[in-house]
């Protein structure tokens, strides 16, 4: 990993960020620390991963703010205004079970056709575990902690709090694949 990548997305998310949404980026800051904890179970793909997680919701800063889905605000602006890797960019449109989300904005069939998932369970995986244990002030969680919290400020019976229930399954899956794989790690 020579850290270009990571030192260029961490840049532009600052950027986007850290003045018009300091808890955001506060948020974004802990999911890259997540990152750099969980590197080793991803080899050379860990600059991918500490790129996505600088930068996966960068989509919600004011002037990105197109569709209102951060997702895919923030996925299209790093490949329209700055031709980001590809991988990179459909992990940020990907990230935490968006498809779900998605599909409640009735947003899934554009997400889907602009940026496909990536076939690379580890990574996905690996996104969902650093965002899925990271407060929204960027310290540690567990993934069960982040789920209420998330459920809690946006309403059970909101639109996020339907997509978070529905995408509970999947995100607790992808927790425990990740913490399997560090527990397998050599210490």
């Amino acid at each position: 990993m020579n850290g270009t990548m990571a030192k260029w997305a961490r840049a532009v998310a600052e950027a986007e960020l850290s003045e018009p949404l300091p808890r955001r980026w506060a948020h974004s800051q802990g999911v890259a620390q997540r990152a750099a904890e969980v590197a080793g179970v991803l080899g050379d793909d860990a600059e991918l991963l500490a790129s996505a997680a600088v930068l996966h919701d960068v989509g919600y800063a004011p002037r990105l703010a197109m569709t209102g889905f951060h997702p895919l605000d923030g996925a299209r602006f790093l490949r329209d205004i700055h031709g980001a890797d590809g991988r990179l960019v459909r992990l940020v449109a990907n990230h935490s079970s968006a498809l779900l989300e998605a599909e409640e904005r009735g947003l899934r069939d554009v997400l889907e056709a602009e940026f496909p998932l990536l076939d690379d369970q580890r990574l996905v995986d690996a996104l969902v575990y650093c965002d899925m244990t990271t407060t929204p002030d960027g310290e540690g969680t567990s993934v069960e902690a982040r789920l209420a919290e998330i459920t809690a400020r946006y309403g059970s019976d909101s639109l996020v709090g339907r997509f978070i229930r529905r995408a509970a399954p999947n995100i607790l899956a992808a927790v425990g694949r990740v913490n399997s794989a560090l527990a397998a790690q050599p210490r």
